[in-house]
Parts: C-alpha cells; structure tokens; sequence
C-alpha cells in the first residue's frame, strides 16, 4: 500500500520552495540552479516527484503548491486533518484495489503460459513428471550422495522464467549456494532428492511448486512457471543447516 509521507528531506522542500516562491520565481523550468541552495532545492524536488511517481496521476501540482504554501506560511488549512486523512486513506486503498486487480490479471495469464509451456516441456524426451507436477530432466547423471530433505546441499545453479529472462544465478554471483534443503521451494527440495552429488538437472516447476500467487519480489511475478539448471556439488547433511542458512541470501533458490 502506498505511504502517504514526508522524509525530513522531503520537508526541507517545503522551505525551499517557498522561499523560491517569495523570491518572485514565476516558472520553475525559469529557475535557477547557481547556488548550493537552488541545487539542494532542486535535488530534493527530484527526491520528492520521484517518491510521488507510483501516484502521480492522483497528484495536481498547483494543490501540491498550495498545500505547501499554506503549512510553512502557518496559515489556516483548507483541510482539516481529519479530512486529510481521509482522502489519503481512500486513495491508498483504491491503489491497492487496482494493484490487487492487476496482480490478478498477471497471475492468469501467467498461469496460462506457464500451462502451455508445462505441456509442451513434459513431451520432450528425458523429461519425467513426477505425482507433484515436477518436470526433471537429468543432463548428467552423478556418482556421489543423494541429499534428504533434512540435508545441506552446496549447488550452483540458474533460474529463469519460461520466457528465457534470467532472475537468478550463483554462476553470476561467481560462488555456489550452500542451504538447507529444507528452507527452499517446495519444487526445489523435490528436485534434489533426486540428483546425486556431481549431477546436472533442468527443472520445471509449476506455480505451486514454486511461489505460487505471491510471486517473489519484482523479478518473479504471480503464478510464474520457472526454469532452474541445477548442479548439485556437495551433500553437507543436515548438521550443517544452520550455518548454511545464515550465509545464504534471500534470493538462492528462491
């Protein structure tokens, strides 16, 4: 939900811009930046109509201006703050509606794709289904230890969404992943119950395997499929758990 609020920088605005005001500036565009203070002022207006980008539609300037205006003059306000409150709160919660209802659409639709692109992989040769909808593909077989769901597992690995745009890769990171089995997606601990140390796997995993609904942040949105290329390094077992997951990010392996 948006956040209806100032930083502390955000309200220096407020007395610069009034001050550019009374200093007679008819058109900001006019406005010079000569001194530390117009270039200050101008940084935090940039600060400002950035954090206001997500309503910009909602917002008209020249009530911007007067509001600012009529606070630092001290002057009495056209809105109470009860009136203030209540306009911001209907607008955050109009914006959540629609971003609740674009978030929707999204997930339909990648969940149609993601459909297809399931359908389609699961006739390839060499690709198993499992009972959970699990696609793997073994592209080199290993020869060591197989983890448990309890283990720690040292892997590198890449993911991708069915459209080839990768999210993820500890080979970008330039380190493997070490984590407990157990702490991953539910596709992922699967999927490398599977493989056996020195092994190499392509997984598809289907939405509810993967981050369902919810989606992960801004990389993976609702009901996205996702393509890993897995290689399973080393099998720790499970007293190495809580080490591992302390070092591992938010992002390894979902």
């Amino acid at each position: 939900m948006w956040k209806f609020r100032l930083t502390a920088i955000a309200a220096a605005l407020v007395v610069t811009a009034c001050q550019a005001q009374n200093e007679g500036s008819t058109d900001a565009k006019e406005a010079s930046l000569d001194s530390e203070s117009a270039k200050f002022s101008y940084a935090v207006g940039v600060d400002l109509g950035n954090s206001l980008q997500a309503v910009k539609d909602d917002v008209d300037l020249a009530a911007l201006e007067r509001g600012i205006q009529e606070a630092f003059a001290g002057e009495e306000l056209a809105l109470d703050e009860a009136e203030r409150t209540e306009i911001k709160n209907a607008v955050a919660q109009r914006l959540q509606q629609e971003r609740a209802e674009e978030q929707a659409k999204a997930g339909e639709e990648a969940a149609a794709k993601g459909e297809a692109y399931q359908e389609e992989n699961a006739a390839r040769d060499g690709v198993e289904v499992t009972d959970s909808g699990l696609q793997f593909e073994s592209l080199e077989q290993g020869e060591g230890a197989s983890p448990t769901a309890e283990d720690t597992v040292t892997v590198h690995y890449r993911g991708e969404l069915i459209d080839g745009t990768e999210f993820d890769s500890s080979y970008q990171r330039g380190e493997p992943a070490t984590f407990p089995l157990g702490n991953v997606i539910p596709g992922w601990t699967e999927a490398l119950q599977k493989m056996q140390e020195g092994g190499k796997a392509r997984l598809v995993i289907p939405p509810d395997l993967a981050y369902g609904e919810q989606g992960a942040g801004n990389r993976i949105g609702p009901n996205e499929t996702l393509v890993f290329e897995v290689e399973l390094i080393e099998v720790k077992g499970d007293d190495a758990g809580d080490a591992a997951a302390s070092d591992t990010s938010e992002e390894d392996a979902g």
